[in-house]
C-alpha cells in the first residue's frame, strides 16, 4: 500500500462511488431523455421515474454520508482524547474546547512529535484543518476511514 500523504488521503468506497451512484445517475439521465423522446402519455411516467431515481440517489448519498461521518467524527474525537492523554498525561477537555472539529481531524495525521507542535500552533495561530495537514512532514496514515 502506498504511503499516505496530503494528496492521496481521501478515500472512496468503490461499490458506492463507482457502481451504485453512476448506475442511479445513468437511470436518471435515461429517464430524462425518455421524457423528451416519448409521446405525451408517457412523459408523466418517465418524469415520475426520473424524480424517483433522483430521490433514491439523493437519499443514498446523504444517508451514507450522514451515518458514516457522524460515527467517524465521534471516533476521531475519542482518538484525540486518548492521544492527548497518552502524550500529556491529563484530560484534553480544556484544550478540546478551544479547537474546532476540523483542527482535531487534521491533527490526527501528525506523528507524536509533530502533534505537540501543531497542537500548540493550532491553539495560538488558529490554523485551519487544511493548514495543519499541509504542515505535517511525516504523515501518519489512516487507511480505515470511511
Amino acid at each position: 500500500m502506498a504511503a499516505q500523504n496530503y494528496r492521496n488521503h481521501r478515500k472512496f468506497y468503490p461499490p458506492h462511488h463507482y457502481v451504485f451512484l453512476p448506475l442511479c445517475l445513468g437511470l436518471m439521465v435515461y429517464g430524462i431523455i425518455k421524457i423528451f423522446k416519448t409521446d405525451a402519455e408517457e412523459k408523466l411516467i418517465w418524469g415520475l421515474f426520473s424524480i424517483t431515481v433522483f430521490l433514491i440517489l439523493f437519499l443514498a448519498v446523504m444517508l451514507r454520508q450522514h451515518y458514516a461521518l457522524g460515527n467517524q467524527n465521534r471516533i476521531i474525537r475519542l482518538e484525540f482524547k486518548q492521544r492527548y492523554f497518552e502524550l500529556f498525561g491529563k484530560r484534553s477537555d480544556p484544550v478540546e474546547e478551544q479547537l474546532n472539529f476540523g483542527q482535531i481531524a487534521g491533527l490526527r495525521f501528525a506523528g507524536d512529535d509533530e502533534f505537540k507542535i501543531l497542537l500548540n500552533r493550532a491553539l495560538t495561530e488558529k490554523l485551519s484543518e487544511d493548514d495543519i495537514k499541509k504542515s505535517i512532514e511525516v504523515w501518519r496514515s489512516d487507511h480505515n476511514r470511511v
